[in-house]
C-alpha cells in the first residue's frame, strides 16, 4: 500500500493548493501593476485599491502588493497589454477570452495551441462579440445556447484549461 497514507494525501492537497494560490496570485500581480501604471504610482487610486483589496482577499502577501505596485510605476519595463480572442466552445458556444500580457505574439501563439489542442480555432475579430454586451463588470450574454449534458461537460473543461493559462484575466461565454 506504498503512497497510501496520510502524507501523500496531505502532500498532494497541499501542492494543489499552492499551485491554485500562485496562479491566482501572479494573475493579480499583473492587474495590479497594471493599474497602478494607469493612475501613475498613486497607490490609493480608487481602481489600484479594488484590486489591492481583491488581492488581500486572496491572502497576497503584501510585499508582494507592494512589489507590483512599483512594477507598474517602473520605468524601462515590459508593458502589459490587454488582449481579447474570440472562439466557439461545444454546442456553438461564443467564448471571449481576455488577456493580460507583456508578449502579444507569445500569447496569441499559445492561446492557438491551447484551443487546437481542445479542437477548436480562434474566430475573427467580431465574430463572437456580437452575443454579448460590455459592462463595467465583463461580458454580458445578449442571446443564450443551450447546451446538452455531454457538450456541458466539454466546455466546462475547456474553460478550466484556458482560465488555468497565466494570461487569462477573464473567460466569458453564452452557454446557458
Amino acid at each position: 500500500m506504498g503512497g497510501h497514507n496520510k502524507w501523500s494525501q496531505i502532500k498532494r492537497q497541499k501542492g494543489a493548493n499552492d499551485a491554485a494560490k500562485s496562479r491566482a496570485w501572479g494573475k493579480l500581480g499583473k492587474r495590479i501593476s497594471v493599474e497602478s501604471k494607469k493612475a501613475g504610482g498613486d497607490a490609493n487610486a480608487s481602481n489600484v485599491r479594488t484590486v489591492v483589496e481583491m488581492a488581500k482577499k486572496e491572502n497576497m502577501p503584501k510585499d508582494a502588493i507592494e512589489r507590483a505596485i512599483a512594477k507598474g510605476t517602473a520605468t524601462g519595463g515590459a508593458e502589459l497589454e490587454s488582449i481579447t480572442y474570440e472562439t466557439y466552445g461545444p454546442g456553438g458556444a461564443a467564448i471571449i477570452i481576455e488577456t493580460l500580457t507583456d508578449s502579444r505574439n507569445r500569447t496569441a501563439q499559445e492561446i492557438k495551441h491551447l484551443l487546437s489542442e481542445l479542437g477548436l480555432a480562434l474566430a475573427a475579430p467580431g465574430s463572437a462579440a456580437w452575443a454579448f454586451t460590455k459592462t463595467a463588470e465583463g461580458y454580458e450574454p445578449q442571446t443564450t445556447v443551450p447546451l446538452s449534458e455531454e457538450d456541458n461537460q466539454k466546455l466546462f473543461v475547456l474553460l478550466e484549461k484556458i482560465d488555468a493559462h497565466d494570461d487569462v484575466e477573464n473567460v466569458y461565454t453564452n452557454a446557458q
